[in-house]
Parts: C-alpha cells; sequence; structure tokens
C-alpha cells in the first residue's frame, strides 16, 4: 500500500479535534507517533512527522480544543484531556484498523507545552510504550518560583500569544497554572517512568524554557526510566538542530518500539507527498 496524508478527527468532549496521519507506506500494521505541539502552535513539528514517516512510522498531528480553528476554548486542562483522548483514539480497533496501527506499539512526542503534556499523559498511561520531550515546561517548577514580577511577566506573554487560540486570556492561564500547583509537577511523576523509555531534550540558549529550571532537574529525577537525554546549545524550537533533532527522536523510538529500515525520499510508495 502506498504511503498517504490523510485528514482525520477525534471528539473530545464533544468538540471535533483536527488532525493529519503521515501513513508510511505498505500494509503494516505500522507504529505510531502522536506530535504534541506547544502553546500556541506555531512550531508544529510537520519535519519530524514526515522524517517518521520515511522510518516507517504513522506520525498524527493535531491540535488541541480552542486552537487555531478547532471548536472549544484553550486551557491547559482542556489540552491535556485532548492528548488523553487522542491517545485512546488511535489504539481503538477500527481507527487503528482502517490506518494499519499498531496499538501496542505507541510512542508520544511533545515539545514545549506538550513535552509536558506528553509526560503528564503518558505518566498515566501504561499504554503509551514511549515518550519524549523537548524543551518540555514544567508548570510545576515555574509556579513554584513565581513571584508578583515573573507573575506580571507570564500574564503578558501568553495573553501576546492569543490571537490562534479563542476562550481564554493570560490572567486565566497564570491562574490555572497557580491552582494546579504541584500537581502539574513533572519533577514528580519520575514513579511512573521506572523502567519506561523516556527521551528527554532539553535547550540551552532558550529563555523559555531554560535548561537549567526546566531540563536538568528532571533529568535527575528521572534517573529510574530508561532515559536518553541531551542538552543541546540552541533556541527554543531547535530552529538550528531540526536535522539533528529528527535523526535523535527516529533513532529512539527504532530502540524502544522499532520502526523499519527508512525509505528514501521519491522512492517507491510516493513518501515525498506534502502536507
Amino acid at each position: 500500500m502506498r504511503a498517504a496524508t490523510t485528514a482525520v478527527t477525534f471528539d473530545s468532549d464533544g468538540v471535533a479535534l483536527l488532525g493529519v496521519l503521515h501513513l508510511p507506506e505498505g500494509e503494516g500494521p505500522h507504529p505510531v507517533a502522536v506530535l504534541c505541539h506547544g502553546f500556541p502552535g506555531n512550531e508544529r513539528n510537520f519535519d519530524l512527522a514526515q522524517s517518521l514517516r520515511r522510518a516507517g512510522y504513522a506520525a498524527l498531528v493535531f491540535h488541541y480544543r480552542g486552537s487555531w480553528g478547532v471548536g472549544g476554548n484553550w486551557s491547559w486542562a482542556n489540552a491535556l484531556d485532548d492528548v488523553a483522548r487522542v491517545l485512546r483514539a488511535v489504539r481503538e480497533e477500527a481507527f487503528a484498523a482502517a490506518h494499519r496501527l499498531d496499538p501496542g506499539r505507541l510512542a508520544v512526542f511533545g515539545h514545549s507545552f506538550g513535552g509536558f503534556a506528553a509526560l503528564m499523559t503518558a505518566a498515566g498511561d501504561p499504554g503509551v510504550a514511549a515518550t519524549v520531550s523537548v524543551s518540555g515546561f514544567d508548570f510545576g517548577t515555574v509556579t513554584r518560583r513565581l513571584d508578583p514580577a515573573g507573575r506580571r511577566a507570564y500574564v503578558a506573554a501568553f495573553d501576546a500569544d492569543l490571537l490562534p487560540l479563542r476562550g481564554t486570556s493570560g490572567e486565566a492561564l497564570v491562574g490555572e497554572m497557580e491552582a494546579a500547583g504541584e500537581r502539574w509537577s513533572l519533577a514528580a511523576l519520575a514513579p511512573s517512568f521506572a523502567g519506561r523509555p523516556v527521551l528527554l531534550i532539553g535547550t540551552g540558549l532558550d529563555p523559555v524554557t531554560p535548561a537549567e529550571v526546566h531540563h536538568r532537574p528532571l533529568v535527575s529525577a528521572f534517573a529510574a526510566a530508561r532515559l536518553q537525554h541531551h542538552e543541546w546549545p540552541t533556541d527554543h524550537a531547535l530552529s538550528d538542530r531540526r536535522a539533528e533533532l529528527a535523526d535523535t527522536v527516529r533513532d529512539f523510538l527504532d530502540r524502544a518500539i522499532g520502526g523499519r529500515a527508512p525509505v528514501p525520499e521519491g522512492a517507491s510508495g510516493g513518501l515525498a507527498e506534502g502536507v
């Protein structure tokens, strides 16, 4: 069977979440990686989806409710619920059969807020076979350190990014963080990942998720996981490390859940389809 790029939807609390499933060639069933974008979602990691497809993975990119034209209202908690719903949905028998997916080989990848969401969701879902967090934003750590000046800065920063989102405000988002407090501390999740494959990538030139605050403490906390970790001197979006990021994520997933030998772009099967 040929590769395909397929629009899909998922119901989450009555809202249709929009996604794009990048399917590799072959009969399958294929391992599947769900890619979770950050806040507000300017970087959606379609380059990683294409790289993973070439390596034999089905790669799903989707939008949370209240973002980028999807109905409903944006909130951190709603997005967490959306990730959990999508991870369940791709393993449902009918969906997996229709798209040649292997529900037993499921990975979740996230960047920034998506990294937080990937770890939070996988911690409570042992059916997730591998977890990747890149420039992950640790809400618990931020809230613990929040002083009045820092709070005002976060409100202003969130307000500046609301154009592709609906139903929220910087004040509401900071208030939600404060209400969650230590429940959203990533280091506290470590016991749930003991013996499980985890990849953590920190960004050393990053004012959004500085590695000394968001990455290094998590590396120490996750020592009991089957942990691979890196800290690269790059910005929050890994703008000058995208090829290295794709290779690192693919190699990690190959060891954790197994894809297949990469197929060159333009080879039989149409792997170079656009998004």
